[in-house]
């Protein structure tokens, strides 16, 4: 008790006190406290360590471009000069006005690609700084690409180590570009047409069922039940009754595609008007406002990053139950298209649309971002 008045005292009269004494103060001896001493060698180490250490030197940006294509420059360098161990066959055919194989085909994308990099990274540079970063940052990536292109072109084709012929190297994936292109675009727009139908009929009911089931008590009640019953239930599951019950295959595929499309969205867009905060509400209503509007313009607004989730998942679903569907019951398609090379055992033609389903979806996806950049722009320096 004794000691607690003291620096009580001596804090009331300004003066430093043991207990705040942190600074190296010299005793009768002239030597530092002891219990100072712990205090010092704890935070000086962490200071010179941040002191000494090394700055990253980031690769100059030029060299950063060349890096970047030279990863595909080496896989046409390997593809060139690597001799071909096992025999193989290329047909040849005709892309636009050019009579090529598939091999020749596979040197001239990897140099197209190559050089498109190189006249990405020249225009990110006139750009501004936040453009040449991102760059920087997948250079890595877009190198390591390359490599792995050539290390499975020897492994595919020049040594052919991989099972054959399920796994063909990418000459042979390319070659179906040229021998059968007109077929593939056909049925790639079979599937585009068919994709944009059901997904976009089911994200629209999705969120207008969210909204409903979110924010009116009573339909929540009813109908929210009935989602959690009906919607862990795979699409695929109701293929027999759809391709019973719809006119035609093509409105049974959109039916699945609608059911995918629409739980995920459904619930995640009720998830998002109930987590509407009241404050909000009750701050809206006291300056005047009514329901639809607090509806339209707080909870919907507020929904909105909940709302994409869900269209981003149901864009993964929609995608699987399109490729299943077109396999088990479509005249064309992706899906229809893989079906038929699988009876001919042409394996390489699987790949070709496999490669081309990628395309897709990473194409879907990024329109998909780019939307939601800008409706949730005010989130930007907000959020992560």
């Amino acid at each position: 008790m004794t000691t607690t008045i003291t620096e009580f005292a001596a804090q009331a009269r300004g003066r430093a006190t043991p207990a705040t004494k942190t600074a190296a103060t010299p005793d009768a001896a002239g030597q530092t406290g002891a219990a100072d001493q712990p205090t010092a060698a704890a935070t000086l180490p962490a200071v010179d360590a941040q002191a000494d250490r090394p700055a990253r030197r980031a690769l100059p940006y030029p060299l950063t471009v060349a890096f970047t294509a030279a990863g595909f420059l080496i896989a046409a360098l390997v593809n060139v000069f690597f001799p071909q161990i096992k025999p193989v066959e290329f047909e040849q055919g005709q892309l636009w006005i050019f009579l090529l194989n598939g091999e020749e085909a596979y040197r001239a994308l990897l140099v197209i690609l190559a050089l498109l990099y190189v006249v990405i990274g020249v225009v990110d540079a006139r750009r501004g700084s936040a453009d040449v970063a991102r760059f920087r940052e997948r250079a890595q990536f877009r190198f390591a690409a390359g490599l792995a292109l050539a290390l499975w072109d020897v492994t595919g084709t020049k040594l052919q180590t991989l099972p054959q012929p399920f796994f063909p190297g990418p000459s042979k994936v390319i070659e179906p570009f040229l021998t059968d292109g007109d077929y593939i675009a056909l049925n790639t727009f079979y599937s585009v047409r068919l994709f944009a139908a059901g997904f976009i009929v089911g994200v629209f009911l999705g969120v207008v069922t969210g909204v409903i089931i979110g924010w009116f008590a009573r339909a929540y009640y009813w109908v929210f039940p009935v989602l959690k019953i009906t919607g862990v239930i795979p699409a695929v599951a109701w293929m027999p009754f759809a391709l019973t019950l719809m006119p035609t295959p093509f409105i049974a595929a959109m039916f699945l595609l609608v059911i995918c499309s629409w739980f995920p969205v459904a619930f995640l867009t009720a998830q998002g008007i109930q987590s509407t905060p009241k404050m909000l509400i009750e701050a809206s209503r006291t300056l005047g406002a009514d329901t639809p509007y607090i509806l339209f313009h707080v909870a919907i607004p507020n929904a909105m990053p909940s709302i994409f989730t869900g269209i981003g998942m149901a864009n993964s679903l929609s995608f699987l139950t399109l490729v299943i569907s077109e396999m088990m019951g479509q005249p064309g398609g992706l899906g229809y298209y893989i079906d038929q090379a699988k009876s001919w055992s042409a394996y390489n033609e699987i790949l070709t649309a496999i490669v081309v389903m990628a395309v897709l979806f990473s194409l879907i996806m990024k329109l998909i971002e780019l939307v939601r950049g800008h409706v949730l722009r005010w989130q930007k320096g907000l959020v992560k």
